[in-house]
């Protein structure tokens, strides 16, 4: 009975032992695999910056050629006001005043507010008087001049015109 427990300790302690070493390969093996799969996936990463980095210097370059033409077509467009100034025509830049570098296109809010004001307040003037022509007159002055002032006070805020100092 002492060979018979004598050897199950042994072979249990022998698989055991050859358990561990599996065990041990198995663990070295996911370890490296693990390595593999990180390196990979830095260097993927890598590859990825590198593209984004090229991506990013080509649209430096495209956004460098339009700021290029837009100053071309600023100084073709300073160049045709200044003729303009000393052909007889009127513009602050020939008699030192300052310009904007970019113009803004439209209407300004000021002039949007005394048209939409003087509308409203013309229907509203012949609505309230009796005399509908004095009416729209009056109503469409007054309209007018607040509706100027509302926009001129928006275009500051917009920074379309300076503010008063």
């Amino acid at each position: 009975m002492k060979k018979i427990f004598m050897v199950i300790a042994l072979s249990s302690v022998m698989f055991a032992c050859n358990n561990k070493a599996k065990e041990e390969a198995a663990l070295k093996q996911q370890q490296a695999e693990k390595q593999l799969a990180l390196k990979a996936v830095k260097d993927s990463l890598r590859l990825d910056s590198f593209k984004k980095a090229e991506v990013a210097k080509v649209e430096q370059e495209k956004e460098a050629q339009r700021q290029a033409e837009l100053a071309a077509a600023r100084r073709a467009g300073a160049n045709s006001s200044r003729s303009y100034a000393s052909s007889g025509g009127s513009s602050s830049g020939a008699y030192g005043g300052t310009q904007p570098t970019a113009k803004k296109k439209g209407w300004s809010d000021a002039a949007k507010g005394a048209v939409i004001g003087g509308a409203a307040g013309a229907v509203g003037g012949a609505l309230i008087d009796k005399k509908k022509g004095r009416g729209a007159i009056i109503g469409g002055l007054v309209g007018a001049g607040g509706g100027y002032l509302i926009g001129r006070g928006e275009d500051r805020k917009s920074g379309r015109v300076q503010p008063k100092n």
